[in-house]
């Protein structure tokens, strides 16, 4: 009897820490997958589990929760330009449904053999696309690289049991060289869309210019031609004026018993005299002698017979 008693206590204590051994713990957003003699057995989801100690062990633990992976390739162009990409894969586990994890769990020896098949995978959607274009186009093609590797890369992924979230290029660069005729290229393009531009600004301005000084030119114009007919209608005034002025002293002349030609005469001498007060010259040669006097006389009473006669207006 005594003997049963430390044997019984022996079990009890082994049962105890068999079961406790039993236990496993999962995360939360991970779910285990069990195995009995190496062979898939069920899931275990968050939380304290039990299995079975010995028969039974947690094979893997499965994140379920968004995953990142950051990868570095090379690709070259149609035109042999070597492209250097700098990426970023964001993935997820397809749903927690048992034949999903079951598939996750069991296509790949380990973590590191999915990740090289990822990266793997990526470099060759990317170098595809990239071998039909140019060093031209690449940089302006980001969003249609991204949109062709997302579609070869969401049919891959979910035959081995993951969803494909997002992918972005986050750096694209060029040989140095390369990056350094692009610049180029860059600045050469602004310097003529500058020339351009202050081409056409100085055509505008000229065209505004040329504009003004014609509408400068047509005012004056018009100005001049004003002004030239109100010296027209002035001029005509005053002739008609001295007209009528002559006509009424030569009537007076005449019922004063003296000869028209005096009028011509002062006339003659008024000019002279107007001459010698405002002509920028200093001296005037006049021929004083009665001979001269009596030339000048006769010169001005041929200019009157010439002349039609002036019409008297009452």
């Amino acid at each position: 009897m005594e003997l049963v008693i430390p044997a019984v206590l022996f079990v009890m204590i082994a049962f105890l820490v068999a079961i406790g051994t039993g236990f496993r713990t999962v995360e939360q957003g991970s779910v285990g997958v069990v195995t009995l003699f190496g062979k898939y057995r069920r899931i275990l989801y968050p939380g304290l589990n039990l299995v079975i100690p010995v028969l039974e062990r947690v094979q893997r633990k499965i994140s379920v929760q968004n995953r990142s992976m950051d990868l570095s390739f090379q690709a070259i162009t149609s035109d042999q330009a070597n492209v250097y990409f700098k990426a970023m894969v964001l993935y997820s586990v397809l749903d927690q449904r048992e034949e999903t994890i079951v598939n996750v769990a069991f296509k790949f020896i380990n973590e590191s053999s999915f990740a090289q098949a990822l990266v793997r995978t990526v470099e060759g959607a990317v170098r595809s696309f990239v071998a039909t274009k140019k060093q031209t186009e690449i940089l302006s093609l980001r969003g249609e690289i991204v949109t062709a590797v997302k579609g070869h890369l969401d049919t891959q992924l979910e035959s081995w049991g993951y969803h494909l979230i997002d992918l972005q290029m986050n750096d694209v660069v060029f040989d140095t060289p390369v990056m350094e005729s692009m610049a180029r290229v860059v600045a050469s393009q602004n310097l003529l869309a500058a020339a351009e531009n202050e081409g056409r600004a100085l055509l505008i301005t000229k065209t505004r210019q040329a504009e003004a000084e014609g509408n400068a030119i047509r005012i004056a114009a018009q100005a001049e031609r004003e002004a030239q007919q109100l010296r027209g209608e002035g001029i005509a005034s005053f002739r008609e004026a001295a007209g009528k002025g002559m006509s009424v002293a030569a009537r007076e002349m005449e019922a004063a018993g003296l000869h028209a030609s005096f009028i011509l005469f002062q006339m003659w001498t008024e000019s002279i005299r107007h001459v010698a007060e405002h002509a920028p010259g200093n001296v005037i040669f006049l021929d004083g002698s009665p001979a001269g006097m009596e030339r000048t006389v006769q010169q001005l009473m041929a200019i009157q017979a010439a002349a039609p006669p002036p019409t008297i207006r009452r």
